[in-house]
């Protein structure tokens, strides 16, 4: 089964996602870009991140380059999940190598969908 890390500040959130993702992927999830960090150790092999834009301590942008600065996972696929909807954050989060941008709240099953597509 495939792992997904996903990191978003709000546990509503962390739980509609994971509820929706875990029939079919592995969900580990994390609070903050910090502890998401020190949780990758014991993850195991990462197939796709999930990132919320804000979020406290560390937000998902610098999460994004310090994950593209690590040689096993330069190219893992990461989806930005966010209420952000200005354009610079989406022209950062492409700069730094996101793979796409998800806009909040978005329906599991088109989240899960997407996810599967990019995976395939």
């Amino acid at each position: 089964m495939k792992k997904i890390l996903l990191v978003d500040d709000s546990t509503t959130i962390r739980n509609i996602i994971r509820n929706g993702l875990t029939s079919v992927f592995d969900v580990s999830e994390a609070e903050d870009g910090a502890k998401a960090l020190d949780l990758l150790p014991s993850c195991g092999v990462v197939s796709l991140f999930l990132l919320d834009v804000n979020m406290p301590v560390m937000d998902g942008l610098t999460l994004l380059e310090k994950l593209r600065q690590m040689p096993e996972y330069k190219t893992t696929p990461v989806l930005m999940l966010t209420t952000e909807t200005k354009e610079e954050f989406r022209t950062r989060a492409k700069s730094l190598g996101a793979t796409g941008w998800v806009v909040k709240p978005c329906e599991p099953d088109k989240l899960l969908s997407t996810i599967q597509n990019i995976l395939s």
